[in-house]
C-alpha cells in the first residue's frame, strides 16, 4: 500500500553556516561598531546578545536572511523571552525545532482526516506517516499540507508506491 511520512528536519550544518555568515556581516556592519553583539550555537538552540532591542531585531532579521538563502526555513527556530543582560544589553534563546510534536502530529492528523480522502494518517514518534490505496490521494494530502501554514516546515519522505 502506498505511503509517505510528514517529518520536520532540520540540516544543522546549514544552520551553523548560516549562523558563521551573520556573524561575520554583523562583524562589518558599521551600525553594529563599538556594540557587543554576538551569536552563540549550542547543540539545539541559539544565544542571541545584542547591545539594545533594534540591534537584536536586526540580527534576526540578518540571521533570517542567511537561513533563507541556505533554504533553512526560519519556521525551524521558536524565540525564548528577551531577557535584560548587563549593561542594558539584550538576551533571548532561539531553539531549534526537530520532529513533529504530539500538538503538531495531531493537529495535522485532523487536517487530512478533514479532507475526506480514504487515506490513514497515525502519529510514528516525531513523525506522522499517511497511507492510502491511490498515490494520487497521497499526492493531494502533500499539496494541501504545503498550502497550510502550521508554524514548523514539513518535508515529505520515503513515498513508497
Amino acid at each position: 500500500m502506498p505511503s509517505f511520512d510528514i517529518v520536520s528536519k532540520v540540516d544543522l550544518q546549514e544552520v551553523d553556516n548560516a549562523v558563521n555568515q551573520a556573524i561575520k556581516e554583523i562583524s562589518q556592519r558599521y551600525d553594529f561598531k563599538g556594540t557587543s553583539n554576538e551569536i552563540t550555537l549550542e547543540k539545539d538552540h541559539l544565544d542571541i546578545l545584542a547591545a539594545d532591542d533594534y540591534k537584536l531585531q536586526a540580527i534576526k532579521d540578518i540571521l533570517i536572511a542567511k537561513l533563507v538563502r541556505r533554504k533553512v526555513s526560519p519556521k525551524c527556530f521558536q524565540y525564548g523571552k528577551e531577557e535584560v543582560a548587563a549593561a542594558g544589553a539584550v538576551r533571548v534563546k532561539a531553539s531549534i525545532q526537530q520532529g513533529i510534536s504530539k500538538d503538531k502530529g495531531k493537529e495535522v492528523v485532523k487536517l487530512i482526516k478533514e479532507t475526506k480522502l480514504k487515506v490513514q494518517a497515525q502519529i510514528m514518534e516525531d513523525q506522522v506517516r499517511v497511507t492510502g490505496k491511490k498515490i494520487d490521494d497521497l499526492q493531494e494530502v502533500m499539496q494541501m499540507l504545503k498550502g497550510k501554514d502550521l508554524d514548523i516546515e514539513l518535508q515529505f519522505e520515503n513515498m513508497r508506491a
